[in-house]
């Protein structure tokens, strides 16, 4: 089990994630925004791309999945340019999450 944060201001979607994420057996802690000031503790971040600037997460600590609307290819390139290890559509991210936070926690 992993401790993943995800960054997932839109309240629909984080319960989604939250939702995919727990039932794959991770423990998952949702925020609006990254955290700042905090100690960190988690392995991995997912985060909304559209939400939250991409540089903000690549700073973390922990590798990151940023999903994106697939129609917008500015942030898909912001998102890989800032460093995130994957960057994928929403809807990708919607049919594969586990398989993908898997992926990165190896």
């Amino acid at each position: 089990m992993a401790r993943v944060l995800a960054v997932v201001p839109d309240l629909m979607l984080s319960s989604r994630v939250g939702a995919m994420l727990g039932a794959a057996g991770h423990e998952v802690k949702v925020l609006p925004a990254p955290p700042s000031g905090e100690e960190f503790d988690f392995d991995l971040v997912v985060c909304d791309l559209e939400a939250v600037e991409a540089e903000s997460i690549a700073a973390l600590p922990a590798p990151a999945i940023g999903f994106y609307s697939h129609v917008d290819v500015e942030t898909r390139n912001r998102g890989r340019e800032a460093g995130l290890e994957l960057v994928v559509p929403r809807s990708r991210m919607a049919r594969e999450l586990p398989d993908l936070a898997d992926r990165l926690l190896g």
